[in-house]
């Protein structure tokens, strides 16, 4: 009787043990995840646009104001400068987030000539053309709240 009193106290103290590791080996899965935030004039359609054409999935959605979506170890977290995130809130001195600039994430492709030959029959906007320099070649492709993303294909695979 103590034998399986004392097996089931040592179950009863490990079980909880095993659970908590589970549970902080699943965190440090989640921290190899890199997360961007861009804002987004309207949600639908920037949604739609890294859905359809950039391989992007929806993980989480609360319209009309935030979506993250996953590719990867990649999440992508769209925000609208309105609504109640944090992300819609003025800084201290007044400023706020909004869409497009020049910082951008950068999606590796296989073939770049026919990556962009496929959006722009879409009917997608680049900012540029296709550049080359020693690390291989780019461009930069706009989603519709003109936040840039480069495609960029590294030299070894031209």
């Amino acid at each position: 009787m103590i034998g399986r009193m004392s097996v089931l106290l040592v179950v009863a103290l490990v079980s909880p043990l095993q659970l908590a590791a589970r549970a902080q080996s699943k965190e440090v899965t989640n921290m190899d995840k890199v997360r961007v935030r861009y804002m987004v004039n309207e949600l639908d359609p920037a949604v739609k646009f890294y859905t359809t054409y950039l391989g992007f999935r929806v993980e989480r959605q609360s319209k009309p104001n935030f979506a993250m979506l996953g590719r990867g170890h990649l999440e992508l977290v769209l925000s609208t400068p309105f609504g109640p995130g944090g992300a819609a809130k003025p800084m201290s001195d007044g400023r706020r987030a909004e869409p497009g600039g020049w910082n951008r994430i950068i999606l590796n492709v296989p073939d770049l000539q026919t990556e962009v030959a496929r959006l722009r029959k879409a009917g997608l906007h680049f900012r540029n053309d296709i550049v080359s320099g020693p690390g291989g070649a780019e461009i930069l492709l706009d989603d519709p709240s003109e936040n840039p993303v480069e495609l960029f294909q590294p030299a070894g695979q031209r």
